[in-house]
């Protein structure tokens, strides 16, 4: 037997319908698992599956309401990526309809269930995609996450969800909750085959860049924030994340503690005031426009949700963003000098009948630490972090998330790395296309240095040693700290040692405007004959130095 015989054995017996709402044919999916393996790719052989409110063509797309169903042409840009890196798409997962929720209860195809606890929710709205990786129905699965979609559900199954800088994935044919804070989440049981995956479907981003991994050479001590306030915890997931934290302490972080009362404002944005109004406007008109909302089986609390959203106008819309951009200033005051913050995922697994009972209050302390995110422009990747015992003698599983600001996505990667035990570099989602700029620098910006923070801190890869052409020499400047100046000299020079550093555009512009006189950003021609953006000094201050005649600083 094949592996996709094997896999679609499993499937059968595990009998979990709910998982699936499009199963593709098998004979399909095993033709192209073969044509893949034979391609190859970094993704080579990985079965994926696919939340259905994102494009598969030739496959429905209901974002779990038969009666908004259609059959797109083409696949939707996150979906070509992975499967031109090499994955094979085995169905669309069922989710909280329009991806309006995070507990995975709310689909006329039935309720996710829990992988362990069938009593228990799946979380939302990506239910069915994080339930399929944790069952091992597939390596990887697309989600998506507004308000801890790609999050929530990773956390109660017990594997990693990754949930991108907002516009770093590109949402073209994802049926849309709030457009504007929508992201493409993957889903994996570990971080390095959902950093893969990331990094191929970041062929199919939005306008924005992300940063490059961290240095886990530099000899900097990441900072870590944790909340002072732990609202809607009781007293065994305190002590389960209390443990998170003793962990972090023992793998090198610093931690802080600080105030999330800005935080936790800011989340009730989402869906309390005015930019719920956005849910309206992406399928408002379908839902009220239907003669028979049961036979297009609309789940009544989704309806309810986004019928209450055309209730704002918009000078209040106006004065949410107002309010959310002042909550965003406090925020990251408060943050301050962190590399991450780290929170629990989830405040509690419930049970079906709890959510059965109160669909909206328990759905809402659902998102506690995840309804900012997006709204605050941060990065996130959720990962398991032990395990909890239950009044009721059952163990749930315990996660936290990591957030960083926008575009330290592949730093964040590598800190929850950090956060396992595993402080191996790994290589930086592909230059290429994430439109990563080089930089060569000469002094104290190397690893090791007193300034190395400002590349690190703004996301910057190391990214090796190199050597200038013959033509160069350094001077002494009378700064503080002292630093060197790299003077283009063709009669005197020589080749000076140096380092390459990845940015991205945005971090690199951020990194220019922050230099200080006389330093400048031009053209430095290396050894090999290339030439890349490197430090140099004005032409008054470099005539001024003290010449050195070595090679290095």
């Amino acid at each position: 037997m094949t592996r996709i015989d094997d896999l679609y054995a499993h499937i059968a017996e595990a009998d979990r319908p709910e998982v699936f709402i499009t199963l593709r044919p098998q004979s399909n999916v095993a033709a192209e698992y073969a044509e893949s393996l034979a391609a190859g790719g970094p993704l080579a052989g990985m079965v994926l599956a696919v939340k259905d409110n994102v494009d598969v063509a030739g496959v429905p797309t209901t974002a779990a309401c038969p009666g908004y169903a259609y059959t797109p042409d083409t696949d939707s840009p996150a979906v070509a990526a992975l499967r031109a890196a090499g994955a094979v798409v085995i169905g669309k997962t069922n989710l909280d309809q329009f991806a309006t929720g995070l507990v995975g209860t709310r689909s006329p195809y039935a309720v996710v269930r829990d992988s362990r606890r069938p009593e228990r929710i799946s979380g939302g709205s990506s239910s069915g995609s994080a339930v399929a990786v944790a069952l091992g129905f597939a390596d990887i699965a697309i989600g998506t996450d507004t308000a801890g979609s790609g999050r929530v559900p990773a956390a109660l199954q017990g594997i990693v969800g990754v949930k991108p800088t907002v516009g770093v994935v590109s949402t073209a044919g994802v049926v849309p909750a709030c457009a504007e804070y929508d992201v493409v989440t993957i889903f994996a049981a570990d971080l390095d085959t959902a950093d893969r995956a990331m990094a191929a479907m970041a062929d199919a981003r939005g306008p924005r860049p992300f940063g490059g991994h961290i240095d886990f050479a530099a000899p900097e001590t990441p900072v870590l924030a944790v909340p002072e306030q732990l609202p809607e915890l009781d007293s065994a997931w305190r002590s389960a994340f209390a443990e998170a934290v003793a962990r972090a302490e023992d793998a090198g972080f610093r931690v802080k503690t600080i105030d999330l009362s800005a935080f936790l404002a800011a989340a009730t944005l989402l869906y309390d005031d005015a930019l719920v109004a956005q849910r309206y406007d992406a399928v408002g008109e379908f839902l009220f426009g239907l003669a028979d909302p049961v036979a297009a089986g609309v789940d009544p609390t989704v309806a309810a949700i986004i019928a209450a959203a055309d209730r704002f106008s918009a000078v209040d819309l106006l004065r949410a963003r107002r309010r959310l951009a002042e909550l965003q200033e406090r925020a990251m005051r408060e943050w301050a000098d962190a590399d991450a913050l780290m929170v629990p995922t989830a405040p509690l697994h419930p049970r079906i009948d709890e959510v059965s009972a109160d669909p909206v209050g328990v759905n809402s302390r659902m998102g506690t630490y995840t309804n900012f995110c997006n709204l605050l422009d941060l990065c996130a990747v959720a990962v398991p972090a032990g395990t909890i015992a239950e009044p009721d003698g059952s163990t749930a599983q315990f996660g936290i998330t990591l957030l960083a600001k926008a575009h330290r996505d592949a730093a964040i990667m590598d800190l929850a790395r950090r956060f396992g035990g595993d402080c191996v570099p790994r290589a930086a989602w592909p230059e290429s296309h994430a439109g990563g700029v080089e930089v060569a620098v000469f002094g104290a910006h190397m690893r090791g240095g007193p300034l190395t923070h400002e590349l690190s801190g703004r996301g910057a890869r190391w990214a090796g040693e190199v050597r200038t052409a013959s033509n160069y020499r350094l001077v002494k400047l009378d700064t503080v700290p002292p630093k060197p100046g790299l003077i283009r000299d063709p009669e005197c020079g020589k080749s000076i040692h140096g380092e390459r550093w990845v940015l991205s555009p945005s971090a690199l512009g951020e990194f220019l405007a922050a230099l200080p006189e006389p330093m400048m950003l031009g053209r430095v021609e290396l050894s090999d004959g290339r030439w890349v953006v490197g430090f140099g000094c004005a032409a008054d201050a470099g005539a001024e130095g003290e010449r050195l005649d070595r090679d290095r600083w």
